[in-house]
């Protein structure tokens, strides 16, 4: 637990300056972290999908400074370094560095999903950004149904977007 709680840290003070940023990885990963106790994660899947939750968007800065941009391609292209030299920082082994950087590197990459984890992933940060960006019932709908594979994933989707929709309106 002490490497996440450094890692996190880390991220506060990488990102120190832009709360928007800072509260975005946060509520990122306590949506990773719930989905994937939820779902029974062994205790390495887990571990690094909450390091990667803290650092999915590493490349943003990085793609402001090179490209005046920050999409998600540009955050997939330079996360994964970002990331990697981050973590190496502060003593992440090897193994847990691919793949979390792997994950970085795929993180708004739906069709390219691989495990538990990157799904549990997508999940948690779609949660987030449906509530920073704001969508429509029709696209929560589309989401819902394109998206959000694991039953906890789903249940939080419901809870925050759907709750006040008929029982029955959302599920196929």
């Amino acid at each position: 637990m002490e490497k996440l709680d450094a890692l996190a840290l880390a991220m506060i003070d990488y990102d120190k300056g832009d709360p928007k940023r800072i509260h975005h990885f946060l509520k990122v990963h306590s949506f990773a972290r719930l989905i994937g106790l939820a779902e029974g994660l062994d205790a390495q899947t887990l571990f690094r999908l909450e390091a990667a939750a803290y650092v999915h968007d590493i490349g943003i800065h990085e793609g402001e400074r090179r490209f005046g941009r920050h999409d998600g391609k540009i955050q997939e292209d330079l996360g994964p370094a970002e990331a990697e030299k981050l973590l190496r920082s502060l003593g992440f082994e090897a193994e847990n560095i691919a793949r979390i950087s792997w994950l970085v590197g795929h993180h708004h990459s739906y069709g390219s999903i691989d495990g538990p984890d990157a799904q549990i992933l997508a999940e948690a940060d779609m949660l987030v950004n449906q509530y920073e960006d704001g969508a429509p019932r029709k696209q929560n709908e589309a989401l819902y149904h394109r998206l959000y594979k694991t039953a906890a994933g789903k249940k939080l989707f419901e809870a925050l977007y759907f709750e006040t929709y008929e029982a029955g309106d959302i599920h196929a």
